[in-house]
């Protein structure tokens, strides 16, 4: 004699008519992962107390003459400027080097919109270290004045140029280690990359006589960035040869590392 079984109940489906996770909520989740893991933590700590050390030592050795708010503003973004970029890779290559990959876009199977959601929250990170340089350039500016009385010293000379020149630099280091992350999405290997290539490129260029008559200051990024560093506006020419070194350097990086990063398999 033969029973019928019923089939069983209970079991979970998809819901496919359910609305997909907001952007804002996607945003939220890149930023907790950008700072709530050792390695984020840790280099978060590393660039504001560099940043102290860098302000204590100006206060001590560092004549009257550099003593004002612009300086105290451009030493404050070196160790953002170099650690960020770094803070921008291990976060768009955590789900491949952590092996996380699988989660998150199961909950988001669209990847495009996780590569937006970890492109804006990298870019908040950007803006929020330009805020910082500011804040303790003026608290360092704010000490020179107290415990130096040399003439210029507390001179708040930063323009609002210089500003932007500085912001400009900050969000072009970020992207650029953001496609460099993408392409490689290895941490290890596309950090030790980005910093590798472009000096290798950087020497070669520079020894070779014809490559630094012709073709650096179009496709050596570090090169280009030069006058920017400065307070004051720079010419056209200048904003010409940055457009061609960011092409090579960031958004061909970015793109590649898009198209790959939407093909690749997820394990």
């Amino acid at each position: 004699m033969s029973t019928t079984t019923a089939p069983p109940t209970g079991y979970a489906t998809i819901d496919m008519a359910a609305p997909r996770v907001p952007m804002t909520r996607l945003v939220k989740v890149e930023m907790r992962k950008l700072v709530n893991t050792r390695a984020g933590f840790w280099l978060v700590m590393a660039m504001l107390i560099i940043a102290a050390l860098i302000t204590t030592a100006m206060l001590i050795w560092a004549p009257d003459d550099q003593l004002t708010f612009g300086q105290m503003f451009g030493m404050m973004n070196i160790p953002f400027g170099f650690l960020l970029p770094v803070l921008a890779i291990l976060l768009v290559t955590s789900e491949w080097s952590q092996r996380t990959g699988l989660v998150t876009f199961t909950i988001e199977p669209k990847r495009a919109r996780v590569v937006i959601a970890k492109l804006i929250v990298s870019l908040i990170a950007a803006l929020g270290a330009v805020l910082a340089a500011l804040a303790l350039g003026a608290i360092g500016n704010l000490l020179a004045a107290l415990f130096h009385d040399g003439p210029g010293v507390g001179s708040w000379d930063m323009t609002w140029t210089g500003v932007g020149n500085s912001a400009l630099l900050q969000f072009l280091a970020l992207l650029q280690g953001f496609g460099f992350g993408m392409l490689i999405m290895n941490s290890a290997a596309a950090i030790v990359l980005y910093f590798v290539l472009p000096t290798v490129w950087s020497i070669v260029a520079a020894i070779i006589p014809w490559l630094r008559e012709n073709v650096q200051q179009w496709a050596d990024l570090g090169s280009a960035m030069g006058p920017f560093q400065s307070g004051d506006a720079v010419s056209g020419e200048a904003w010409q040869h940055l457009a061609s070194a960011a092409a090579i350097w960031i958004l061909l990086p970015l793109l590649l590392g898009t198209w790959r990063l939407l093909r690749s398999e997820v394990k």
